[in-house]
């Protein structure tokens, strides 16, 4: 296996932050753990589509899914995960919103 290095690692995490469905998925984990149905219906996503998401996150390794029974929990894959997003949230809510949506009109973002 192929080891990872910051740069590879810092890419998988921009990949699963770059779908918004993916990104209201890491967020619902921050704050507890959930099963596809619940947030499906959270989302308001299909159970598919949500189920696609799950297998790019845990490809990622972001999450984790979790057997309990006939069900199956998802939960983020590290604690330090969800303090990241919440460090992320905060440098984000810092910036030029005029300039973001400049940058990603011009194709920057």
């Amino acid at each position: 296996m192929e080891a990872l290095t910051h740069s590879s690692v810092l890419s998988r995490f921009g990949h699963a932050l770059s779908d918004p469905t993916r990104t209201q998925i890491l967020l619902a984990l921050r704050d507890s753990p959930s099963y596809p149905s619940d947030l499906a219906g959270i989302l308001t996503v299909s159970r598919q589509s949500l189920s696609n998401h799950l297998a790019c996150l845990r490809g990622c390794g972001l999450v984790v899914a979790v057997p309990e029974g006939r069900r199956t929990r998802y939960e983020l894959a590290d604690s330090k995960l969800g303090n990241a997003l919440t460090e992320l949230l905060a440098v984000v809510l810092t910036t030029d919103p005029d300039h973001c949506a400049n940058s990603v009109r011009d194709g920057c973002c």
